[in-house]
């Protein structure tokens, strides 16, 4: 493969433009925004020079890196030639399928079309789709330059031949991909989220406020973050589309959203990228205090 196309620029996109150009494929990263565009292009520089900074690359790497991403705000010519197409959008299922029936119509038959989808069934996405065998999951983690997984993610018509590839490809990224069949909230997010909502309940009914609950997870449970902060940091609004896709998808109550995440949803309480959730993030991610609603 040497011509990769992401579709989406936000944290997600971004990143997985990022490691594909560090690893030498040309990557064209498209989105409908202009503004989003820019901020990833500075995202993406910023991210660069941390790791100059930590001497994991140079300044002459760097240049190289953001020479191979190009930046374009419409799919048309530019992903009629790629060989893999990451779809890194919303997570929503009908601009997906949205996408995915688009991408069909302009790609050349060979072409992979992945989705970085977290929680939305893989054979459904597929549909939209004349060439299913060639459809699959590619879940990074977020931040993508960092994390090693990959779930990679087989659809019910998603031959061997595109599952290899991919697993392949991961590889060449640095990155070690795991084998998922298709369900909801695949393996990463079937168990996480319902974790994280259990804490967020814990809230709600004040067993215990946020800086203690995140402390029990971290010091008890070896946990890097505590999940209340993890939320913030994935975006409440993200934890929610997952727990409905996973409530929905297996009509079980233990994956029904609590209402107090909803009701922060519905206020844009969203977590890092609205600058307030669980904590208050005006300061700063380092300066991060708990939020005044929860004091």
């Amino acid at each position: 493969m040497k011509k990769i196309s992401v579709i989406g620029s936000g944290t997600m996109g971004n990143g997985i433009a990022h490691c594909f150009a560090q690893q030498g494929f040309e990557v064209y990263l498209i989105d409908i925004s202009k503004e989003n565009l820019d901020n990833a292009k500075i995202k993406i520089s910023k991210n660069l020079d941390r790791m100059i900074k930590k001497e994991k690359i140079s300044h002459e790497d760097k240049e190289s890196i953001i020479s191979k991403i190009h930046f374009y705000n419409d799919m048309g010519s530019d992903v009629k030639n790629s060989d893999l197409i990451i779809e890194a959008a919303t997570e929503s299922k009908n601009i997906k399928l949205k996408i995915f029936k688009e991408l069909d119509s302009l790609c050349k038959n060979e072409t992979i079309l992945a989705s970085n989808t977290s929680s939305i069934s893989i054979s459904e996405i597929a549909q939209a789709t004349n060439r299913p065998d060639k459809v699959i999951g590619m879940h990074f983690m977020n931040p993508v330059p960092i994390m090693k997984l990959v779930e990679v993610i087989k659809g019910k018509k998603t031959s061997n031949e595109t599952f290899d590839t991919i697993m392949n490809l991961s590889k060449q990224l640095n990155k070690v991909p795991v084998f998922v069949n298709d369900a909801p909230g695949f393996v990463a997010n079937r168990i996480l989220m319902p974790m994280i909502n259990e804490a967020i309940l814990t809230l709600e009914q004040k067993v215990s406020g946020v800086h203690e609950i995140d402390t029990v997870m971290i010091l008890g449970m070896s946990h890097p973050m505590g999940p209340l902060f993890l939320a913030d940091f994935i975006g409440l609004d993200i934890c929610l589309s997952i727990l409905n896709v996973m409530y929905e998808g297996f009509n079980d109550e233990k994956y029904k959203p609590c209402k107090l995440l909803t009701e922060m949803v519905k206020n844009k309480e969203l977590g890092v990228k609205s600058g307030k959730g669980f904590y208050d993030y005006s300061e700063g991610l380092k300066n991060k205090k708990t939020s005044s609603r929860f004091r």
